[in-house]
């Protein structure tokens, strides 16, 4: 499955939003050094309730507007 998602970097609290079609992800980390990516990852995999390497940024790796693939059925 394909998530159209729109990062907030440096927000106060850690939050997973779904709104109109893609959902809207508030990380505590900066966008620096792959920080909010790497926090982006945890947060979406504790989401879904799946393992990390599920979890994989397709497009968007420097911008905070991102294409996200989550494999549902656990092959890496």
């Amino acid at each position: 499955m394909f998530l159209n998602i729109r990062v907030i970097p440096k927000a106060s609290r850690n939050l997973v939003k779904q709104e109109q079609g893609f959902f809207k992800v508030y990380l505590t980390r900066p966008a620096q050094d792959g920080l909010a990516n790497t926090q982006l990852i945890g947060l979406l995999a504790e989401h879904f309730k799946i393992k990390k390497y599920q979890v994989k940024i397709i497009k968007g790796e420097k911008s905070r507007d991102k294409l996200v693939e989550i494999d549902t059925f656990g092959g890496a």
